[in-house]
């Protein structure tokens, strides 16, 4: 069982590669991180970059 939903933000599901999720569950534990923190930091970047021609494409 997960750890009590604290209620600052809404639980999503995503679909991740078990090798991939391992992989980076390894390296968020080793630098003191979780995979949570990873992924909204890597969404942060992504929303912030400009768009690439293949994102203004799927617009």
């Amino acid at each position: 069982m997960g750890r009590p939903a604290t209620g600052k933000t809404p639980l999503r599901n995503v679909r991740v590669p078990d090798g991939l999720w391992s992989a980076a569950k390894a390296k968020a534990e080793a630098e003191g991180r979780t995979v949570t923190d990873v992924i909204v930091s890597a969404l942060h970047r992504y929303v912030s970059s400009r768009p690439t021609r293949q994102d203004s494409d799927e617009a």
